[in-house]
C-alpha cells in the first residue's frame, strides 16, 4: 500500500538538504589519506568453467589500505579494451560466487563486482572482505548503519563509500578495460554507493541508482520502521539526547549531498510502496542530481523496483553512454 506521498508531491518534492559546511573538505581529507595507500590491484584467474566469460578473483587496497574482494567478468570475443560495468550491493550482502554476476559481461562489458567489508552474513551472497575499525566505533544498534554515528570519521560507511571510489580504479587497472568508459550501477546500498562514487569522481559515463538506500536520513528515520533505517531510531531511542550529533554524522553520507555533486548522466528507479527506501527519500536526492538525470517509476511495487524486468531500460541506457 501507499504509505508515503502521492506522485504528484514526489514530483515537486525538494526538500532544504542538511549538509555539513565541511562536506567536500571532509570528502577530499578522506580520499587524500587513502591515495597514500598504493592501489595494488591484483587479478587472480578464477576457473569458473564458464565457455564465454573469463573470471577473476580481485583484490585491491580500499580504506586505510585494507583489502578488499571483488570479483571481474570480461566477455571473450568482444572488441577491447572493453567498456566496464561497476557495481555495488545491497545491504548485508557480499560478492558471493561469480555465477550471480553474468549479465553484464554477456552483454559485452567488462563487469567487476566490489564486496561489501564485513558484510554478508544475512544476504543470499556471502562476503569475504572483513571490516577493520583500528579505533573501534562506539555503541551501536544491529547492523552497520549506527557504526560510528557519534564521529563521521569513525562511521562506518566512511570506510565502505572510500572502497566504492577505490573500486573504480580498480576496474580501470586491468588492461582489457578502457579507463574511458566506466559506468557505476546499483541497487538498495548498491544505489547509494552508486551515488556516492558519481559525486566524488569526475571520470564516470554513467551512473545507475536503483531504489536507493542511503538518502534523506531524517525523513527515512521518521516515517518507516522497515529495514535498516530502523536502526537509526532504535539507536536513537536509547540515546535520546543525541539525535543531531547522529543526523550530523549520516549527512556526510547522505545520497542527497552526494548527488549534488554528481554530473555524469544517471538513471534512477523508485517504487511507491517502498517501505524500506521511501520513495520521497530516492526523490530527495533525484530532484538535486546535478547531472542529467531519469526516474522510472514502479507505482505498485516496492523495494524490489522493476527487479529483472527493468533490465532493457538500463542495457539501452547505458550502451548509449558507454558507446558500448
Amino acid at each position: 500500500m501507499l504509505f508515503d506521498m502521492s506522485l504528484d508531491r514526489l514530483r515537486d518534492y525538494r526538500p532544504e538538504p542538511e549538509e555539513p559546511a565541511d562536506f567536500d573538505a571532509f570528502w577530499a581529507k578522506t580520499l587524500d589519506e587513502a591515495a597514500r595507500h598504493p592501489l595494488d590491484a591484483r587479478f587472480a584467474a578464477h576457473d569458473a568453467g564458464l565457455a564465454t566469460v573469463d573470471v577473476h578473483d580481485v583484490t585491491f587496497n580500499g580504506w586505510g589500505g585494507q583489502p578488499v574482494k571483488a570479483w571481474l567478468l570480461l566477455p571473450r570475443g568482444h572488441a577491447e579494451p572493453l567498456p566496464a560495468v561497476v557495481q555495488y550491493i545491497g545491504y548485508n550482502g557480499g560478492r558471493g560466487i561469480p555465477y550471480s554476476w553474468l549479465t553484464w559481461s554477456s552483454l559485452g562489458f567488462a563487469h567487476l563486482v566490489m564486496d561489501n567489508r564485513g558484510q554478508g552474513g544475512g544476504g543470499k551472497n556471502t562476503a569475504d572482505t572483513p571490516d577493520i575499525a583500528p579505533e573501534g566505533h562506539g555503541s551501536s544498534s544491529p547492523g552497520f548503519l549506527t557504526r560510528g554515528i557519534e564521529d563521521p570519521h569513525r562511521h562506518y560507511y566512511r570506510r565502505l563509500v572510500t572502497d566504492a571510489v577505490r573500486a573504480v580504479d580498480a576496474a580501470k587497472a586491468h588492461p582489457r578495460v578502457d579507463a574511458s568508459r566506466i559506468a557505476v550501477i546499483g541497487g538498495s546500498q548498491g544505489g547509494g554507493l552508486a551515488l556516492a562514487v558519481a559525486g566524488l569522481r569526475d571520470d564516470l559515463s554513467a551512473a545507475v541508482a536503483d531504489v536507493p538506500f542511503l538518502c534523506h536520513f531524517r525523513r527515512a528515520s521518521q516515517i518507516t520502521d522497515n529495514g535498516p533505517y530502523a536502526e537509526i531510531a532504535r539507536w536513537l531511542s536509547g540515546h535520546r539526547f543525541s539525535v543531531e550529533t547522529a543526523m550530523e554524522t549520516l549527512s556526510y553520507v547522505d545520497g542527497v549531498n552526494f548527488a549534488a555533486r554528481a554530473t555524469c548522466p544517471a538513471w534512477f528507479s523508485v517504487g511507491l510502496m517502498d517501505k524500506i527506501c521511501p520513495s520521497s527519500t530516492v526523490f530527495a536526492a533525484y530532484h538535486r542530481y546535478a547531472g542529467p538525470a531519469e526516474i522510472e517509476v514502479f507505482p505498485y511495487n516496492g523495494h524490489e523496483g522493476g527487479a529483472e524486468y527493468d533490465l532493457p531500460r538500463k542495457i539501452a541506457a547505458l550502451r548509449d553512454a558507454l558507446g558500448a
